[in-house]
């Protein structure tokens, strides 16, 4: 029989590791966007500099959703090799050396730390919600909400910090992207007890159904899914990557334009928290999925109709209230829509591989169109298109179901038919 007294000991030791788990989770969210929202506001200010062309200065935002697309897929299996939390802070390493590289004065160590820090954020993208369904299955949501909260608070952080720190403090573009260094150290000397505490790499490959993931790729929800995560992408992208460039073109200051996309973000917390929460605690988020798309279509139907000053914090708000609900229903949707960790695991590379290939073509497309036309209503119209498809997928993958169900089913069915 366990003493009394060890047993609070070891209780105690379990909510201290819980804890702990909990702070790291809230780290690594940290450096998942501040990275790449800080480059939007000061992108003038590097091409300027650099001399680089607006191409090149685009694909500084394109590059990190490359790397996305192309590992995504692959982070699973290497968290089923070296154990989820080695991945993890492998990944924040890979960080850090990306961050840094990025800040050196030369235009090829500019794109390949941009491009290190897109593999860094591309493994912790697809594992942290996986680790959350696997530690917190109880509570999924609030985790989820907690993890969405601090990635997309910094990320408003940047957007609004990177002109007074390139031009205030009078550190350059450099010092402003470098900066971010410092929180990439702390969240590694953070994680640093997860590396012995936590489970054993086999840990990761369990399933409960012992079934083989490629089913996903068959499976019409496993793509609805995808979808969904691709366009709330898609709409994240081209926001901080144009909006600011709309607001500038109609009269607002750079620093203004620059706190806008803050405000955005910003006022995308708070469904950032509550969506996640909202949609465990029902079976069907189909009538989630609809307010989603509505405050998009509405944002962008504002900035598409009406250019008055005072309506557009309005606009933004709105589009701010869409991409922080999308986002935490999309993560949702990969503990919600399966059974075990593994195939959470490989539905949120799935998604996240395709899903940021689409997101990737978001930003470019934009500006290929605004050059095109000569303006900003076309490029928003298509926003508003693609608002519809998101309400059309959100209503598809808000259906109570599982994403191995379907496929199994056509599986079976195709047997049948031999």
């Amino acid at each position: 029989m366990i003493p009394a007294q060890d047993a609070v000991s070891s209780r105690a030791q379990t909510r201290a590791g819980l804890s702990l788990l909990i702070i790291g989770i809230v780290l690594i969210a940290a450096n998942l966007r501040a990275p790449l929202t800080a480059v939007g506001p000061i992108i003038g200010e590097i091409r300027g500099e650099t001399g680089i062309s607006n191409t090149w200065a685009g694909m500084v935002t394109t590059l990190p959703l490359l790397a996305f697309a192309l590992l995504s897929p692959l982070s699973p299996r290497i968290a089923r090799r070296l154990g989820m939390e080695h991945t993890l802070f492998a990944g924040l390493i890979v960080l850090l050396a990306g961050i840094l590289l990025r800040s050196l004065s030369s235009v090829a160590a500019l794109f390949a730390g941009t491009a290190l820090i897109g593999i860094a954020i591309a493994v912790s993208n697809v594992l942290v919600p996986t680790l959350i369904k696997r530690e917190f299955p109880n509570n999924v949501g609030t985790m989820t909400g907690i993890y969405s909260v601090s990635m997309n608070l910094c990320a408003a952080i940047a957007s609004g910090v990177s002109i007074p720190i390139s031009q205030g403090l009078g550190l350059g573009w450099r010092g402003a992207l470098g900066s971010w260094a410092l929180l990439a150290i702390v969240s590694l000397a953070a994680w640093l007890p997860m590396l012995r505490s936590r489970q054993r790499p086999q840990a990761v490959q369990t399933s409960a159904d012992g079934k083989k993931s490629d089913s996903l790729w068959r499976s019409p929800l496993a793509w609805q899914i995808t979808l969904f995560m691709g366009l709330q992408s898609l709409f994240f992208y081209v926001n901080i990557s144009w909006l600011p460039a709309i607001f500038q073109d109609r009269g607002m200051s750079a620093v203004s334009a620059g706190w806008m996309i803050s405000i955005m973000q910003f006022a995308s917390l708070p469904s950032t928290f509550f969506m996640p929460i909202l949609a465990g605690r029902r079976s069907d988020q189909r009538g989630l999925a609809v307010a989603v798309a509505s405050a998009f279509i509405a944002g962008y139907l504002g900035l598409l109709l009406t250019d008055v000053a005072w309506l557009v914090p309005l606009w933004v708000i709105l589009a701010g209230i869409g991409s922080g609900s999308s986002f935490g229903l999309a993560i949702m949707f990969f503990a919600l829509r399966t059974s075990s960790v593994r195939q959470s695991a490989e539905i949120s590379g799935m998604a996240q591989s395709f899903g940021y290939l689409l997101a990737a073509v978001g930003p470019t497309l934009f500006g290929f169109i605004h050059d095109s036309t000569g303006g900003w209503t076309i490029p928003l119209l298509l926003l508003l298109v693609a608002g519809g498809g998101l309400l059309l997928v959100g209503l598809k993958a808000g259906k109570h179901g599982y994403v191995t169900a379907a496929a199994d089913k056509e599986a079976d069915a195709a047997k049948g038919n031999r």
